[in-house]
Formats: structure tokens, C-alpha cells, sequence
């Protein structure tokens, strides 16, 4: 068996660990994400500042920072009540900061519909819940899709920040199989793993594009 076959199975362990962070993020973060979008553009002000404020300090500090901050930093301040597993804490990171990043997202694709959309709404006896549903998320979701696409490619790289806290995942794997061995081959096999996900990603979005394209 060659170097690669034997690294190989290490290495899709961590794979799944990796896909893991990935797929509870994006299934979680992206309808938080729309739910405080709409939240952000009612009149409520007292709300739409809340929601300033945690966008503000999401996306203007490192997410390895609040990583920290969530794994140890809570059983520290707050004792053994937050004291949790590290991949379980690494995924509440994750959801909190990837729902920053989609609110606005959503609140910019909601934004740009023409104000003569919700017009013709009101003119053909729609509710504001049918508006929403039939005339706001559609639209909303085909002018974000590129938004969308290049935050889950970014996702699907930051998880390799996970294995600064100890979470054996595709990077961590990686790296202590590189430490071991005293060899690089597994860094070009976690490259081309990183690669197909990233591609597998971009096409999936560039179908789902085409797909919706009768949206304008």
C-alpha cells in the first residue's frame, strides 16, 4: 500500500468532522440568518438596534476569537454550566457567526426589490405573509445566491479553524499526521479534499442558479 492509501483513512475521518461544523452551520445559520433579516427591516427599533449591535460585534472580531471565547472563555466567567464538548461548542460558534454574516446578506437582497413589487402585492389583495412567501423570499433568494455561495466556500475553509481546539477534524488530522511522519503529502491530499468540496459546492449553486433564473 502506497504512503497516500495509508494516510488516506486518517484524513477522511477528519473529513467528517470537517463536513460535520459544515452542515449543522449552514442548515442552522441560514434560516436564522432570513428570520432576523425580517425582524431587522420591521419598525421595531428596539429590535433592529439588538440586531445592529450583535452583527456589529460578530463581524467585527475574529471568529477564532469567539471560538476561544465559547470553548474556554464561558466555563471560565461562568462555571462548569458552559463547560460542553469542544464540537459542540465549535458549531454554536459557528451558527452565531455565520447568522451575522447571512443577516445581512438577506436584509441586502430583501432591500433591493422594487418598491412597485410590494405595490402590485397590495393592488392584487395580498396578504403581508403572502407577499412575503410569494413575492419577497424568491426574489430575495435569487439576488443573494451568489452572497450565499461565497459565504458557505468560506465556511467550508474556516472550519479548519476547529482544530485550534482540539477537535480532530481534516486540518488537525492533517497536521499531526505531517508532525508524525516528518513528511508533506498529507498537506496535497487535505488540498485536493478541500478542493473537491469547494468545487462540489460551486456546482451545486451554479444548478440551483440556473434553476431560478426566470427571477428578475
Amino acid at each position: 500500500m502506497t504512503y497516500f492509501g495509508l494516510i488516506a483513512n486518517n484524513l477522511l475521518e477528519g473529513t467528517k468532522v470537517t463536513l460535520t461544523v459544515f452542515a449543522l452551520t449552514w442548515v442552522f445559520s441560514i434560516p436564522l440568518g432570513l428570520l432576523l433579516a425580517m425582524l431587522k427591516n420591521t419598525n421595531l427599533k428596539l429590535i433592529g438596534r439588538l440586531l445592529d449591535f450583535y452583527t456589529w460585534i460578530i463581524r467585527g472580531t475574529p471568529l477564532l476569537l469567539q471560538l476561544f471565547f465559547v470553548v474556554y472563555g464561558l466555563p471560565i466567567l461562568f462555571g462548569e454550566f458552559f463547560l460542553m464538548p469542544e464540537i459542540l461548542g465549535a458549531v454554536i460558534t459557528f451558527i452565531i457567526n455565520y447568522t451575522a454574516y447571512f443577516i445581512e446578506i438577506f436584509r441586502g437582497g430583501m432591500n433591493a426589490i422594487a418598491k412597485n413589487q410590494y405595490e402590485a402585492a397590495s393592488v392584487l389583495s395580498l396578504s403581508k405573509s403572502q407577499t412575503f412567501i410569494y413575492v419577497v423570499l424568491p426574489q430575495t433568494i435569487k439576488k443573494t445566491l451568489p452572497s450565499i455561495a461565497n459565504e458557505t466556500i468560506t465556511l467550508i475553509k474556516d472550519t479548519a479553524l476547529v482544530s485550534a481546539v482540539a477537535i480532530s477534524d481534516l486540518m488537525r488530522n492533517t497536521k499531526d499526521t505531517v508532525a508524525r511522519d516528518f513528511r508533506v503529502e498529507a498537506y496535497f491530499l487535505a488540498a485536493i479534499i478541500y478542493l473537491v468540496l469547494t468545487y462540489a459546492i460551486v456546482y451545486l449553486f451554479k444548478k440551483n442558479e440556473k434553476k431560478k433564473a426566470f427571477y428578475r
